[in-house]
C-alpha cells in the first residue's frame, strides 16, 4: 500500500520527526460519508473519487495481546489460541496427516531500494502498523499430536527462505511461493525437518515490491500451479514497465515448466481457493487507494482465465480512474466487474470456503475472508474474520462478523488476521501477525 503524492508525503513527513504521538493523527479531514456496508455486496456504492492533497492516513499501532486478552467470536462460536509464540506468522497450510504449516515471513529488504523521503514515510507507516520488523524467513510446522485443540509441537520445518507465503504439497513435492521465485523441496509424510536446499522452480516478477506477498494453489488434478503477483505500485506511478507480469494470478504447468497469464488486472490478489459446489477459483484482492475513505471496495471474486479486472485503468467493471494517464479505453471495455465487494481498505487476504468446516450450520455453506485492516480510511475499517454466505456457488447475502476484537478500546492493534485455513478436526485456524498467534474457531460447544 504505497502512500502516492509526493506532496502529500513531504508535508506527512513532518509530522513524524520528533513525535511518537504523531502516528495517531488523522492527517487529513477526509472520512468516509457512507455507511461501511454501502461497501459491501456485489452491487457496492461508488461515489465520486476524493483525491486530497495529503493522503487519509489513520493507523492502528500495533500492541499485541495484553494480559491473556484475545480475540471476541460471534454467537455461537468459541475461539482459543492453537499456537503462540510465533514471529510474524502469516500464511498457514495443512498437510494432509493434519500438520500444520505456518510462513513466518515479513517484507524482504533486498527487494525494496530506497527512492527518498515518499519510501522513508511509507516505512514508518508500516512499521507503526507492525509490518517492520525483520522477515524470519521460514515455515513452522505446527502439530497438535493428542487432539486437544492446540499445538504441542512446533518444529523449524524449513528456514533459509526469501520471504515465503504461499505453499501447497502436490505429490511428494512441497511447493514455496518466495517474494522472487517458485521454489519446491521433497517432503515425506510426517517429517518436521527439511534439509534440503529449495530448487528454483520458475522465476516471479519482483524488484520494488510494492505488493511481495505470493500465493500459490494446486489444481485440482494436481497438474497446474496458480500463483498470485500483486503490482508495483497504487495506481501505475512507478511506471507501467515495472508492472510487467504484476497485478495478476499466473498459471505454472508442472509438466512443461510453463509460466503463463491466466487473469490481469487483478491490483493485489492474496487468497486462492476453489468454490466446493462449482469448482471455480477464487481470489480476495486489495484494490487501490487515495481516492477517499470510500473507495475502492476490496472484493472477493471468482477468476475467469483470460479476465481482465480493471486495475490499474479501472475500478469495479468500467469506473475509470482518471489518474492513470494515457487511459486505455479498449481494455476499460473488456474489465469484468467483480463478485462481491468486502468493504473499502479492508486489506482482505486470506480466504478459506467452508465446506469440510466442523461448525454450526450457520457456518457451513460460505466463505472465511481475513481482514488485515485498514491504514488510510477514516473510521478505521477491516481487522476482523467475516464470513459470506454462499447459495449455489455464489454469494448469497451480507457478510457477517466471525471473529473481531483484533483492535482494542484506544483502536490500537492487539492483532491483525491474516490467513486462514482449516485443521483435521474441521476447526478454523486464523494466523495474527502482531499478536504472534494462530487461533482456532470452534462451534461454542465444541472445543476439540
Amino acid at each position: 500500500m504505497r502512500l502516492g503524492s509526493k506532496i502529500g508525503l513531504a508535508a506527512l513527513a513532518v509530522l513524524f520527526v520528533g513525535s511518537a504521538a504523531a502516528y495517531r493523527f488523522v492527517l487529513y479531514p477526509e472520512q468516509a460519508t457512507l455507511d461501511f456496508s454501502a461497501g459491501t455486496g456485489p452491487d457496492p456504492k461508488l461515489p465520486a473519487p476524493n483525491a486530497t492533497l495529503v493522503p487519509t492516513v489513520n493507523i492502528a499501532r500495533a500492541g499485541g495481546w495484553q494480559d491473556g486478552a484475545k480475540p471476541r467470536a460471534a454467537q455461537g462460536l468459541a475461539v482459543e489460541a492453537f499456537a503462540t509464540d510465533l514471529s510474524h506468522p502469516r500464511w498457514l497450510y495443512r498437510l494432509p496427516n493434519g500438520d500444520v504449516l505456518v510462513a513466518e515471513s515479513n517484507k524482504p529488504k533486498t527487494d525494496h531500494p530506497s527512492t527518498g523521503l515518499k519510501d522513508w514515510v511509507a516505512g514508518k507507516i508500516m512499521s507503526a502498523a507492525g509490518a517492520g520488523v525483520p522477515s524470519p524467513d521460514r515455515i513452522t510446522l505446527l502439530r497438535d499430536r493428542d487432539g486437544d485443540g492446540k499445538a504441542e509441537e512446533k518444529h523449524v520445518l524449513l528456514k533459509g527462505l526469501h520471504s515465503p507465503f504461499g505453499m501447497v504439497l502436490v505429490g511428494s513435492d512441497l511447493y514455496v511461493a518466495n517474494a522472487d521465485a517458485l521454489v519446491k523441496v521433497p517432503y515425506t509424510e510426517g517429517q518436521t525437518e527439511i534439509a534440503a536446499t529449495p530448487e528454483k522452480v520458475v522465476d516471479l516478477p519482483s524488484g520494488i515490491n510494492h505488493h511481495w506477498t505470493k500465493n500459490v494453489v494446486a489444481s485440482r488434478d494436481g497438474k497446474t500451479l496458480f500463483v498470485t503477483v500483486g503490482s508495483n505500485s497504487n495506481v501505475g506511478e512507478n511506471g507501467l514497465d515495472k508492472e510487467e507480469g504484476r497485478a495478476a494470478i499466473h498459471a505454472y504447468d508442472i509438466a512443461t515448466r510453463s509460466l503463463r497469464l491466466y487473469a490481469t488486472g487483478l491490483r493485489n490478489p492474496n487468497g486462492l481457493a476453489f468454490e466446493p459446489v462449482t469448482g471455480a477459483l477464487w481470489t480476495a484482492v486489495n484494490e487501490r487507494d487515495e481516492i477517499g475513505s470510500d473507495l475502492v471496495p476490496d472484493y472477493v471474486t471468482s477468476v475467469k482465465e483470460g479476465g481482465f479486472y480493471g486495475w490499474p485503468w479501472s475500478y469495479w467493471g468500467q469506473n475509470v480512474d482518471t489518474r492513470v494517464q494515457p487511459t486505455r479505453t479498449d481494455l476499460v471495455a473488456t474489465a469484468i466487474k467483480p463478485d462481491y465487494a468486502v468493504g473499502t481498505h479492508t486489506a482482505s487476504l486470506g480466504i478459506a470456503f467452508s465446506k469440510e468446516a466442523q461448525l454450526p450450520e450457520a457456518w457451513k455453506s460460505g466463505l472465511f475472508v481475513a481482514q488485515h485492516g485498514s491504514w488510510n480510511r477514516r473510521p478505521k475499517s477491516g481487522y476482523k474474520v467475516i464470513y459470506v454466505p454462499f447459495q449455489d456457488g455464489k454469494p448469497a447475502g451480507a457478510p457477517v462478523d466471525a471473529l473481531i476484537g483484533f483492535l482494542d478500546a484506544d483502536e490500537n492493534a492487539q492483532g491483525r488476521p491474516v490467513g486462514v485455513a482449516f485443521d483435521k478436526a474441521g476447526a478454523l485456524l486464523v494466523s495474527d501477525d502482531v499478536g504472534n498467534v494462530v487461533w482456532r474457531v470452534t462451534g461454542a460447544e465444541r472445543t476439540q
